[in-house]
C-alpha cells in the first residue's frame, strides 16, 4: 500500500487513533514511539479492538493485511496530515504564544462559531503529533480550523507551519518561558515568530496586538490586522467582580461582555477573538453571546467556590511572565483575605534561581502577608522570605495545611503542571 492509499484510507475511516484504550472499531491506529512508550508492542491489540488499519513501524506486522509498515510511524502520521492540510478549503488560523494559547483558542472558535463551521485543536495538542492529528480531524464543510502550535526548543514552530500552512497567524505574546529549550528569552522571540515569518513567506496574514510594543516592532514588514483597546474602544469593568468584564464598541454600537474567566491579563486574548470573529463576518451580537457563554474547565482562570474559600485555579502551567501577571491581577482583586499558592515553575534551566527569586520579591512588593511555595526551586530562598510558608513537595503541604484550614479566603492556585498545586485544591 502507497502512502496516498492510506490517506484515502483515513479519509474513508472512522478517526485516528494514538491509544489503544481509545480505538473503536473502523478507526486508523497510528503507533507511535516516545521516550516512554512503545505503541509498536500493541499492534495486536489494535488490530483486535477493530482498527481498519495499523500504521506501525513494528517488522513483525510488515507483511499483516491489516497494517501498513512503514520505518516512521510520527514521520508517516505527519505526511498524511500534510496531505490532509492540502485538500482542506477551510481558511486555517496558525495560533502560538507564551501564554494564553489555549484559552485564546477556544474564544476564537467561540467567536467564529457565529460566523461559520468551526473545528480546533482539542486541548492543547499542540504538538509535532497534536498538530497533525488536528489536521486530520478536520471535517471537509469545516469553514474556520483553529491549530495551536507550541514549541519549546528552537525550529519548532517552522517544522509545524510546514505541515498545518496556515493562512493567517496570531501570537498572544512573547515571554519568559522554557528558557532551558531556548537557550535565552531572544530564543523564545525567534522561535515564536518563525509563525510570522511563515505567513510573511506565504502572502497570509497576521493578527497583531496594538498594544504590545514587542509585536508591533516584530510584525512591522507584515500584511498584519491590528486588534487591541484603541481599535474596539475596549475597557475593563474593574468594580471587584471576579470575571473579566469588558465594554467594547463596533461600527459605533456598544456592547458588554461578561466571560466566565478570571484576570485582566485575559483582556488581548478576549479582544483577539472578538477582532477576529468580526473580520470574517460574524455578527456581533450572536458573537457577543457566545463569548459570555464560555465556561473554562481546563484549570487555566478558572473561578470556584468551594463552600469556604473562593479559588482561582489557574494550575495548568507557569512561567515567570504568567506568573507575574497572575499575582498582580491577584492583588487587585478587592477581597481582604488573598492566599497565593504558588509552585515552582519548570524548565528554566540556569535562569531558575533568578527568576523564582524575582517572583519572591514581587509578592513581597505587591505587599502579600501570607503566601505558600511549593517546589524545592522556591524553597531555597525560605530564609530569606521567613514570612511565607515554603514546602518541598505536595505531599509535605497538604500534610501543613490541612492542620491549619483557611476559611473565607481568596486562594490563587498557580504553578507549573509537573508541581501538581492544582492538586491541593480539595484542601481549601
Amino acid at each position: 500500500m502507497e502512502i496516498q492509499q492510506l490517506y484515502q484510507q483515513i479519509k474513508a475511516s472512522a478517526g485516528v487513533s494514538t491509544d489503544t484504550r481509545s480505538i473503536k472499531p473502523g478507526m486508523v491506529f497510528f503507533a507511535l514511539k516516545g521516550d516512554t512508550f512503545d505503541a509498536n508492542e500493541f499492534v495486536q491489540q489494535a488490530v483486535d479492538a477493530g482498527a481498519s488499519i495499523v500504521v506501525t513501524q513494528n517488522a513483525a506486522f510488515s507483511n499483516h493485511p491489516a497494517c501498513f509498515y512503514t520505518p516512521d510511524t510520527l514521520k508517516t502520521l505527519q505526511e498524511v496530515a500534510a496531505m490532509r492540510r492540502n485538500q482542506l478549503k477551510s481558511v486555517v488560523i496558525g495560533i502560538t504564544g507564551t501564554n494564553g494559547k489555549t484559552t485564546t483558542k477556544e474564544l476564537i472558535r467561540e467567536a467564529l462559531s457565529a460566523a461559520g463551521t468551526v473545528q480546533s485543536t482539542q486541548g492543547n495538542l499542540n504538538n509535532h503529533i497534536g498538530v497533525p492529528l488536528t489536521l486530520l480531524s478536520i471535517k471537509d464543510d469545516t469553514k474556520f480550523a483553529i491549530v495551536e502550535m507550541g514549541a519549546n526548543h528552537p525550529g519548532e514552530i517552522e517544522f509545524l507551519c510546514n505541515i498545518a500552512r496556515p493562512d493567517y497567524g496570531i501570537i498572544t505574546n512573547i515571554g519568559r518561558a522554557h528558557l532551558e529549550g531556548f537557550g535565552s528569552f531572544e530564543g523564545v522571540i525567534n522561535t515564536k515568530t518563525e509563525l510570522y515569518k511563515f505567513i510573511r513567506e506565504n502572502n497570509g496574514n497576521i493578527f497583531v496586538n496594538e498594544d504590545d510594543p514587542l509585536l508591533i516592532s516584530l510584525s512591522e514588514d507584515q500584511n498584519r490586522i491590528l486588534y487591541g483597546t484603541k481599535s474596539l474602544d475596549a475597557t475593563v469593568a474593574n468594580d471587584g467582580n471576579p470575571y473579566l468584564r469588558c465594554h467594547w464598541s463596533y461600527n459605533n454600537e456598544k456592547y458588554f461582555t461578561e466571560i466566565k474567566l478570571t484576570g485582566y491579563y485575559n483582556l488581548p486574548n478576549l479582544l483577539a477573538a472578538i477582532a477576529i470573529g468580526l473580520h470574517f463576518g460574524a455578527d456581533p451580537k450572536e458573537l457577543n453571546r457566545k463569548l459570555s457563554e464560555y465556561t473554562p474547565s481546563n484549570m487555566r482562570s478558572q473561578w470556584m467556590e468551594t463552600g469556604r474559600n473562593h479559588l482561582i485555579l489557574d494550575a495548568y502551567n507557569a512561567n515567570p511572565s504568567s506568573m507575574a501577571v497572575a499575582l498582580r491581577n491577584f492583588a487587585l482583586l478587592q477581597t481582604e483575605k488573598k492566599l497565593p499558592v504558588l509552585g515552582d515553575m519548570l524548565e528554566l534551566g540556569s535562569y531558575s534561581d533568578d527568576e523564582h527569586h524575582v517572583i519572591l520579591e514581587l509578592l513581597t512588593e505587591l505587599k502579600f502577608t501570607a503566601a505558600v511555595l511549593v517546589g524545592p526551586e522556591f524553597s531555597k530562598f525560605r530564609n530569606e522570605f521567613p514570612a511565607f510558608l515554603f514546602f518541598n513537595d505536595t505531599t509535605e503541604a497538604r500534610t501543613a495545611l490541612t492542620k491549619n484550614v483557611v476559611n473565607n479566603y481568596t486562594v490563587l492556585l498557580k504553578g507549573s503542571r509537573g508541581i501538581g498545586v492544582d492538586g491541593l485544591k480539595d484542601i481549601f
